[in-house]
């Protein structure tokens, strides 16, 4: 079955990106000028924009050619190619490992996340950084979606090119030890706790 493309417009950030992107900085940090940023599932770019303004070396990879072409025109000093995440990412792009490696709202929409981790794991340098977000799922929150009877909503099977995997603290932590990522740091973003909109991790990978 052919991969169904996630269709972008403009380089607008997405309505999520003020909420996230204060928390994903500040789990990016210390950033310099200089350092080599990887964005995976780069979407229009906008994420990788705000890298940029920084003064980070960004390369963005998605399998959106909408997307691919958008962020190319509104950050063409940044490199954007469309591709996928595995472990020969690098070798396919030709460059050399990460200093941190950025992936915001993409893992709930794969098939194969194990393979998607390990390319994460192998695009770092040793002590590197991986920052990831995903929807937030929680004992609470998931009863409070079933008490409303808003799943077919909230998880909607019509919804072309959306969830297919609701990750929690448990699940995505198992995710992330298993591709060999330590020092793993949870927080809740967005809404009340417990009811957050999504959940962010940082895990390094030993030097």
């Amino acid at each position: 079955m052919p991969y169904l493309e996630f269709p972008f417009e403009s380089a607008l950030p997405s309505h999520m990106h003020a909420t996230l992107w204060p928390v994903v900085r500040a789990f990016s940090e210390p950033l310099r000028p200089g350092m080599r940023l990887l964005d995976l599932g780069c979407g229009n770019g906008a994420m990788c924009g705000e890298y940029l303004a920084l003064g980070c070396a960004v390369v963005g990879v998605d399998l959106s050619r909408s997307g691919i072409a958008i962020a190319r025109e509104a950050h063409p000093q940044g490199r954007f190619e469309e591709t996928h995440v595995d472990e020969t990412l690098l070798e396919r792009l030709g460059e050399p490992s990460f200093d941190v490696v950025v992936s915001t709202e993409v893992v709930e929409h794969l098939y194969d996340p194990r393979t998607y981790a390990r390319g994460c794991f192998a695009a770092l340098k040793p002590g590197g950084r991986l920052v990831m977000t995903t929807p937030y799922h929680g004992y609470l929150k998931n009863l409070a979606i079933a008490v409303l009877g808003q799943w077919d909503s909230h998880a909607n099977p019509l919804w072309d090119s959306g969830h297919i995997k609701l990750w929690s603290k448990a699940t995505l932590g198992q995710l992330l030890s298993e591709a060999g990522f330590v020092n793993l740091r949870f927080r809740g973003v967005g809404r009340a706790p417990w009811l957050w909109k999504s959940l962010i991790v940082s895990a390094d990978k030993p030097t």
